[in-house]
């Protein structure tokens, strides 16, 4: 029997399994649904899987490296609690690796790569079977530098790989630190997205239209404040943390050094948190009962 692509997602509406894994139970099955819900029940696949609609905004962040070239990865959990497991510190490290050995160009792909005879969506699904939370590998990014390859993890929530054009390693470390602590969007003010300076343009003439000051000065006064947009967000532009008498700008023309790129990664940015409220949902159960 055919497996189909609404049968596969049938089945993952139904268990809240991973797409290789419904595929797969189908393909063993015959296409025959119910048993392979059967079968994934039995094997505590779908049980595990159901897990999967929970939040996961804790994890890891964790940085691969071979010569010049690097991965940089995120991995959550449910709980800061379970990103401290052995088991999940182990996961993360092989899908670090796989990414970094692996041509996978996006997270299903990665997922799919075979470490040690099993695909690591398998290994991923009896990691959630064995721990009991929502685990998901969220993002990878691949660094390639024509010179030196800065890395710096602070903890294990906040990565950067940093590709170097010019400067040596002890450079590129320095620029990995300052990423982390200072968050800059790229390197310099030719990155910058049109429409971000855009909306900030018309942000600060609102505000400067409000002052009553004549257009010209108006003009003036937006400028202005472009400028010190662009050296907030810059790499460049931001003053260097362990010297903030120079800007890294400064601290690059002073070594004879260029930075090519970055990734920054911090754990959980942009997911939105469940906040647990103890108190109300005490109530909820008593007003329930």
């Amino acid at each position: 029997m055919q497996i189909t692509a609404a049968l596969v997602k049938e089945l993952r509406e139904r268990t809240g399994a991973g797409m290789m894994e419904c595929k797969k139970a189908l393909t063993e099955t015959q296409g025959d649904i119910e048993a392979a819900i059967e079968a994934m029940r039995k094997s505590g696949q779908a049980k595990a899987d159901k897990k999967a609609g929970r939040i996961a905004a804790e994890g890891r962040i964790e940085i691969a490296i071979d010569g010049t070239s690097g991965v940089i990865i995120e991995v959550n959990s449910e709980t800061d609690f379970v990103a401290k497991d052995d088991n999940f510190r182990q996961f993360v490290s092989e899908c670090a690796q796989a990414a970094l050995t692996s041509d996978a160009a996006d997270v299903p792909a990665l997922m799919a790569v075979q470490v040690d005879g099993q695909d690591l969506e398998s290994r991923r699904a009896a990691l959630v079977a064995r721990i009991g939370e929502n685990i998901q590998v969220r993002r990878f990014d691949r660094v390639r530098s024509e010179g030196a390859l800065g890395a710096y993890l602070h903890g294990n929530r906040i990565g950067v790989l940093v590709s170097m054009a010019e400067g040596d390693e002890e450079t590129a470390k320095d620029l990995a630190m300052h990423i982390a602590a200072s968050r800059p969007i790229c390197v310099d003010a030719d990155e910058v997205p049109t429409e971000t300076v855009e909306k900030e343009r018309e942000i600060f003439r609102a505000q400067a239209l409000d002052s009553g000051k004549p257009p010209e000065i108006v003009e003036k006064m937006i400028e202005g404040r472009i400028r010190k947009f662009l050296a907030e967000v810059t790499l460049v532009g931001q003053p260097f943390v362990k010297n903030p008498e120079q800007t890294v700008g400064q601290l690059l023309k002073e070594r004879g050094a260029q930075a090519a790129g970055f990734v920054r990664y911090e754990v959980g940015e942009g997911i939105e948190k469940k906040v647990e409220n103890f108190a109300e949902e005490v109530m909820a159960q008593a007003r329930g009962a």
